[in-house]
């Protein structure tokens, strides 16, 4: 408080004038039409007695000059009435007013020059003289309001990347006063935005010098607005900031950004999915928005991880009708909210059904009438089905069968099975499943009219059940992480990412066929958990438990046999798989000793099963044929499997091998002696090039 009589001090001074000039600001925004039109006639009468003043006074008579700008200020208001120059029809500032405004004086002008036959000019320099007034009283008024608008109290911040996403982060800090940021310069590699300026904020210098431009700018934290950026880069721009203090955020990748834009709310703290090594995800919206639009889908499994997410992007897509069907009644009040901003679970799109249940789920297909299926319900955790592999018969067999059974009937024109990496070479109880499951559809296919096929991939990061939400309830609750094996890798995808490629095969997939995702370089478990203690900044160690029962060190995408694919995407591959007689598939009620069997010999590689592949699809020469014998044939994924059961497995506990958060290869000589020894294991995945393939009498047989 300033007392009376005392001098004021220069904070309270520099404060209160700042105050005074903001209340102006704000009032004169406020009533800014009112008095634009005020200002505009202001400029006519400025703008015509400075074009008489050069002319010469003697030439015009000042009561005529006075008449111009009586006639040209009337004029201005009742053409910029007109064309709702006045009215807020446009945008304050803007190139459209601005463009409403050269109208108006171009209308006045020509009547001024039709009064002024014998001097135009002094019509012609009012009237420029006139515009450039209007148009820099607008751009004063809107740079004095957007000033007031600057946030006061955000922390300073640097923008990585000046691209479409950065410039609208920043523009949307700029707009709003309480904005938890406040932009203080942009960061990027281009070398031709070196100078530029956006919004009053210029471009810094390049991510090379980035914890250098920040400690010179202030700035407390750094946004990564690049939302195609990949994790190598992410990972480069972390470790230039280690040590400075200043903390890093980023985007959401552009597979989460499909129908919107980037917000002020997209901006979050990194997470560990950011950073592993996947690249920046291309699909072809247009192709798919035209296999989707107008279609009725409907989505087994529509509460799941993958489920839900398929869901959300299919209704961005404007189908007819979405069916959402799902038997946790939970999940589907969950997507249902997600997706509509509601969920009163009155709607006839949200289905209540178990797929075992083929009764109900033939009136359901009945009633929907669907032209797309995406199948994503089935269980899924690996050591459950090793317990209770008759569950996974019922639910991943015969409840496939079923859903394909009502599809048929209902006359589906494209039926997607969801699938897994454990269903190549196949040695869980899971992948055992879901490897029938994709042979089911493969006899649908060459049976049945429509599109029948399968995507597989492997592990989606941050589903219900995953590692990654494993590590952070452990975490949570103080450790340890738990890894099975300190060499032990699996493939990762986002599940926007996953979701995303699986409508592109849909809409690009081949009848019969299983479309294998690529899912990037496989990632070691042990360097996931290290990077999100680092994430947390936490202080935790790893334990190491061993493989369990039907677990491989490592999972594949493609089996022995099927290492002849065909690449029809940049991330989608495809694979042929035997078809399987429904007829010979045992009831869902049989015996654990009939069903054992049965899988035994489905899962069974023989070369005859394979589908013809005609030669013309491959482009490698012919060679000399190597037949394969009718036997059920190991693969070396099983063979590591059994080694790895028959190896001694550390205990968990005191006795347990253990290695805390620290940086790859430093846990020391008893886990390295371990990860040598596993890595002596693992054998080449096949190789993605296409084997020459010989039809004979129906047959195809592939070259060894």
């Amino acid at each position: 408080m300033t007392v009376v009589g005392e001098p004021m001090s220069a904070g309270t001074f520099t404060a209160s004038w700042t105050g005074f000039g903001q209340r102006l600001a704000k009032g004169t925004w406020a009533r800014r039409y009112m008095l634009q039109a005020v200002v505009d006639c202001t400029a006519w009468a400025v703008a015509l007695l400075s074009a008489w003043a050069l002319v010469g006074v003697d030439t015009v008579s000042w009561q005529r000059v006075g008449l111009l700008v009586v006639v040209a200020c009337a004029l201005q208001v009742l053409v910029g009435w007109g064309l709702r120059l006045y009215s807020r029809r446009y945008l304050f500032g803007s190139f459209s007013e601005l463009g409403a405004a050269a109208t108006t004086v171009f209308a006045v002008g020509v009547v001024l020059l039709i009064a002024t036959t014998n001097i135009p000019v002094i019509s012609l320099l009012g009237s420029f003289a006139a515009l450039t007034l209007m148009g820099g009283s607008r751009y004063v008024i809107r740079l004095a309001h957007d000033t007031t608008l600057r946030p006061s109290g955000g922390e300073p911040v640097i923008v990585v990347g000046a691209g479409d996403a950065g410039v609208s982060l920043v523009r949307q800090m700029l707009a709003d006063p309480d904005s938890p940021y406040n932009p203080v310069g942009f960061v990027d590699d281009d070398p031709y935005k070196r100078f530029l300026r956006t919004s009053g904020i210029r471009v810094l210098g390049t991510t090379d010098r980035l914890a250098e431009v920040a400690a010179l700018s202030h700035a407390r934290g750094v946004i990564v607005a690049i939302a195609q950026s990949d994790a190598a880069f992410l990972r480069v721009c972390r470790d230039r900031l280690s040590g400075s203090g200043v903390w890093m955020r980023t985007i959401p990748p552009i597979s989460e950004l499909v129908t919107r834009g980037v917000d002020l709310g997209d901006i979050r703290n990194l997470r560990v999915e950011d950073l592993i090594g996947r690249s920046p995800l291309m699909t072809d919206l247009t192709e798919i928005r035209k296999a989707i639009t107008g279609k009725r889908v409907l989505v087994t499994g529509a509460g799941g991880s993958i489920g839900s997410e398929l869901c959300r992007q299919l209704h961005a897509l404007a189908p007819d009708t979405l069916v959402m069907l799902d038997r946790d009644e939970t999940a589907l009040h969950g997507v249902e909210l997600s997706i509509r901003g509601s969920a009163l679970l009155t709607s006839q799109d949200t289905v209540l059904a178990d797929i075992r249940d083929v009764d109900a789920l033939t009136e359901i297909f009945a009633e929907a009438r669907p032209d797309i299926v995406f199948h994503a319900a089935a269980l899924k955790h690996l050591p459950m089905l090793q317990r209770f592999p008759l569950e996974g018969w019922k639910t991943n067999v015969h409840g496939t069968l079923n859903v394909l059974t009502a599809a048929r009937r209902a006359g589906v024109s494209t039926f997607v099975n969801i699938s897994t990496d454990k269903a190549a070479a196949p040695t869980s109880e899971l992948g055992r499943s879901k490897r029938l499951g994709e042979r089911l559809v493969a006899e649908y296919a060459r049976r049945h009219p429509g599109t029948y096929l399968s995507v597989r991939f492997g592990n989606v990061l941050g589903s219900r059940g995953s590692v990654l939400h494993s590590f952070r309830e452990q975490l949570r609750s103080g450790g340890p992480l738990t890894v099975t094996d300190p060499a032990v890798t699996r493939y990762f995808m986002t599940i926007p990412e996953a979701c995303q490629l699986v409508l592109q095969a849909a809409v690009i997939g081949e009848d019969g066929c299983v479309m294998v995702l690529d899912m990037g370089e496989p990632v070691r478990i042990v360097d996931l958990a290290k990077n999100l203690i680092a994430l947390a900044d936490a202080d935790a160690e790893i334990v190491f438990t061993g493989l369990r029962p039907g677990e491989k060190l490592d999972e594949e995408l493609f089996g022995d046999y099927e290492s002849s694919d065909v690449q029809v995407h940049d991330k989608i591959s495809r694979v042929r798989v035997p078809a399987l007689d429904v007829a010979r598939v045992p009831a869902p009620e049989a015996s654990l000793a009939t069903v054992t069997e049965f899988v035994d010999e489905a899962c069974a590689f023989r070369t005859e099963e394979i589908p013809t592949v005609p030669v013309a699809e491959h482009t490698a020469p012919e060679a000399p044929v190597t037949s394969s014998a009718a036997s059920p044939v190991t693969s070396s994924a099983e063979a590591r499997v059994a080694s790895s059961a028959e190896s001694p497995v550390p205990a968990t506990g005191p006795a347990a091998t253990t290695v805390t958060g620290t940086p790859p290869g430093s846990e020391g000589p008893g886990v390295r002696e371990r990860r040598a020894a596993s890595a002596t294991e693992a054998r080449p995945r096949p190789a993605r090039a296409v084997e020459p393939v010989l039809a004979v009498e129906g047959v195809s047989e592939h070259v060894g």
